[in-house]
């Protein structure tokens, strides 16, 4: 389906620009704010936009409009789920080209500010901000390549997921296809902090930690004790991965959209930046 370039241009942004926070014994060593113009791309230096992707029995085609990707104009990302007048949905998604790993001896810091909208109508609405192991761009499989869901958010109900997905499907230490994961609650549909913590300095695999971060205190958080399997911590913890973010549309977990979810501006996620730290 094919929507007006010029749909959502005029919407303002939700907040005024921010900027990644230093934050003590941190280096930002990537960030994106999402300056530019009203209406515009984002930067496809950074980016690829993600186009062909079909998991989850989800219903959206991710498209390069900007009816579903576009920059606010007020340095903020928004991915807007839009329905035509025949009943497809199209939405966005990008991810990023490069990839981070946590260094050893040393702590990553993955982060973003984020909120969902406001519209009460989303059944079937599906946002994430989350990591995928680089491995599947090279034919690894999910979820052996890895997977860490940072932030993910179904229905409109106010509660965030963190997830990870890693092994062979059918159980395992990562208990497939549901992953290992916790949730928080959200207070409200205000702008909030997501983070995932790599934490690679105790040298010793089995007490390295990954922890899942909301406003700053942490929700949820695995060992590589806890997996109990050292090549399947070394994809999530010792791996390059890159980031993701979206809106999906239906799939196996929300389920699908009924006649009162409504299209567009008030289920979209806007984002104001995504930083990774490394320790200084």
């Amino acid at each position: 389906m094919r929507f007006s370039t010029a749909l959502y241009a005029s919407l303002p942004a939700l907040a005024a620009a921010i900027q990644a926070p230093n934050i003590n014994g941190f280096n930002i060593v990537w960030q994106d704010a999402f300056s530019g113009c009203q209406g515009c791309s984002v930067d496809l230096d950074r980016w690829n936009v993600a186009l062909d992707v079909s998991v989850n029995n989800e219903l959206q085609e991710y498209t390069e409009s900007n009816s579903n990707i576009q920059l606010s104009g007020g340095d903020s990302l928004q991915l807007v789920p839009c329905k035509s007048d025949n009943g497809q949905w199209t939405s966005g998604r990008i991810e990023s080209k490069k990839t981070w790993m946590a260094q050893p001896g040393r702590i990553m810091r993955v982060e973003a500010q984020l909120r969902s909208g406001e519209s009460m109508n989303k059944q079937g609405m599906w946002p994430a901000f989350w990591m995928l192991g680089d491995a599947i761009r090279h034919g690894t499989e999910w979820p052996t390549c890895g997977e860490l869901d940072i932030f993910e958010r179904v229905n409109g109900a106010l509660t965030g997921y963190g997830t990870v997905h890693c092994g062979q499907l059918g159980g395992g230490v990562c208990n497939e296809p549901s992953g290992l994961g916790k949730e928080v609650v959200i207070p409200d549909n205000n702008l909030h902090f997501w983070a995932l913590v790599i934490d690679r300095t105790s040298g010793n695999w089995q007490t390295e930690t990954i922890t899942w971060l909301f406003d700053g205190t942490p929700f949820h958080s695995l060992t590589g004790s806890d997996l109990g399997d050292e090549g399947t911590w070394g994809t999530l913890a010792h791996s390059p991965m890159y980031i993701l973010l979206n809106v999906a549309v239906g799939g196996n977990w929300p389920g699908y959209p009924d006649e009162a979810t409504e299209s567009g501006y008030g289920n979209m996620m806007e984002v104001m930046y995504v930083a990774v730290y490394e320790s200084a």
